[in-house]
């Protein structure tokens, strides 16, 4: 059996303001009049449906070089940055070149350098536009690539030369395609 407890709440009405005034469940007391609906009001389930759509937002893609490309939620401007898989493979990152603001690029354009102790790769562009920041940190601090590099550890943001980014956004490969594309 479960006990039930009663509590009682301060309410603001005429007809609880008194403590006297019997403790009703919400559904028992009175409505306002100011709250009651008019005759022309219909209520909800009586409203027609409506269904809106919205662009769904941009998923991250991948280049065969590992680099990364992730739109704004209005496909006019994107994050770039290298994977976790170029990050681990690099190893610990001890000097990053970032691009020069504004760049101008094509799509494959180096973009900038990451240097390691194992190695160094050079940066590439997923998609063209005009590059109009990048990761200042990645310059006094570039052990944040390690520990985030699809995250803190982005490259630069790009300005995008078609908005969405056009036919070369589309021919990246999603998150899966580039699971598979790393693990052959």
């Amino acid at each position: 059996m479960v006990a039930i407890a009663r509590i009682r709440l301060p309410v603001r009405s005429s007809v609880a303001s008194s403590p006297s005034a019997p403790l009703l469940p919400l559904c028992a007391r009175p409505i306002s009049p100011s709250l009651r609906p008019s005759k022309n009001t219909r209520l909800a389930a009586q409203r027609p449906r409506t269904l809106t759509t919205s662009k769904p937002l941009a998923a991250k893609k991948y280049t065969q070089d590992h680099e990364w490309i992730e739109l704004s939620a209005d496909g006019k401007t994107g994050t770039i940055g290298i994977s976790n898989y170029a990050s681990k493979a690099l190893g610990d990152v001890v000097f990053v070149e970032l691009p020069t603001i504004p760049l101008t690029v094509k799509q494959g354009d180096t973009i900038g350098a990451v240097e390691s102790v194992k190695s160094a790769s050079d940066i590439n562009t997923p998609a063209s536009g005009t590059i109009t920041e990048a990761n200042n940190v990645l310059e006094e601090k570039p052990g944040v690539i390690n520990q985030g590099p699809e995250a803190e550890g982005w490259l630069a943001k790009i300005e995008l030369k078609e908005e969405g980014g056009g036919k070369e956004y589309e021919e990246l490969m999603d998150e899966e395609g580039y699971g598979k594309f790393v693990e052959e």
